[in-house]
């Protein structure tokens, strides 16, 4: 009876590359291929732990095209591991094709755990963690990325995204903007690596922190909002009620301004949505 290959799902390191698993390492040596967001960087990690099997480039350029002939590759018998840049696959990283098509053509897909940023800055961040929304990165065009944040206004639970060294002021900013400047935040930078920090506050005082500080400014982000009180989450839900009604015959600022005044939930959290 012919028996199809594994795809294994493995997570790297974030940073620390003692945080390479064993399991990690046996099932990246046994497979007959292992695809990579970008072979040049995974290669590099592997050459470290003296791993040697064949990289096949899987990137969101290619993945939907290489998707079906990964399956007939499982389908003859072969057994294949995914991993992404540095973290868990999948996770605003590249591979979501791949699995579905797999699982669709009955390939078993298999776990194998480990480093992840967003549960790695959750755990050290002291927010609410019972309940969280991850967001992956925000869009990076600024009228997207404010629209985007003003539809989580209202949102109960911890927020999470990823964002980059280049954008992370701006989303700082439309932050501060959207659900006020005392809002309790934290931001995770360059976790597991040598330089890592998080810091808390507001996201005023972490906006300020990056201002005085242009080494905070560098590396990679996990920043992470608390969730919205209930009595702002009732005010903001309404405001944003009015503001969708009344947009549609005053202008927007002066749609805001009302809607706010009536619902009390602030202006800034009201204008430019819908």
């Amino acid at each position: 009876m012919h028996v199809s290959g594994t795809l294994f799902v493995v997570a790297t390191p974030i940073g620390n590359l003692g945080d390479m698993t064993p399991r990690a390492q046996d099932t990246l040596r046994s497979v007959a291929a292992i695809c990579a967001e970008d072979t040049r960087r995974s290669g590099q990690l592997l050459a470290h732990f003296g791993i040697q099997t064949p990289l096949l480039a899987l990137h969101d350029h290619n993945e939907e095209a290489l998707a079906e002939k990964i399956v007939t590759r499982l389908q003859a018998g072969d057994s294949l591991a995914l991993i992404s840049d540095a973290g868990t696959p999948l996770v605003s990283d590249p591979g979501f094709r791949l699995v579905r098509a797999a699982r669709a053509a009955g390939i078993k897909v298999s776990p194998v755990p480990g480093a992840s940023a967003l549960i790695a800055a959750l755990s050290v961040a002291g927010l609410p963690s019972d309940r969280f929304v991850f967001e992956g990165f925000l869009p990076a065009k600024p009228k997207a990325r404010r629209e985007h944040l003003t539809r989580l206004a209202s949102e109960p639970r911890t927020l999470i995204f990823y964002e980059s060294s280049h954008r992370i002021e701006a989303c700082l900013d439309d932050a501060i903007a959207v659900f006020g400047s005392q809002r309790h935040a934290v931001l995770a930078r360059e976790l597991s690596k040598l330089f890592e920090t998080v810091l808390d506050g507001s996201l005023a005082g972490l906006r300020a922190h990056l201002a005085a500080d242009a080494n905070q400014r560098k590396g990679e982000f996990v920043l992470l909002i608390h969730g919205a009180a209930e009595d702002t989450d009732a005010n903001v839900s309404e405001g944003l009620r009015l503001y969708a009604k009344l947009k549609d015959h005053l202008p927007p600022s002066t749609a805001a301004k009302l809607a706010a005044e009536l619902s009390g939930a602030p202006r800034k959290a009201l204008y430019g949505a819908g």
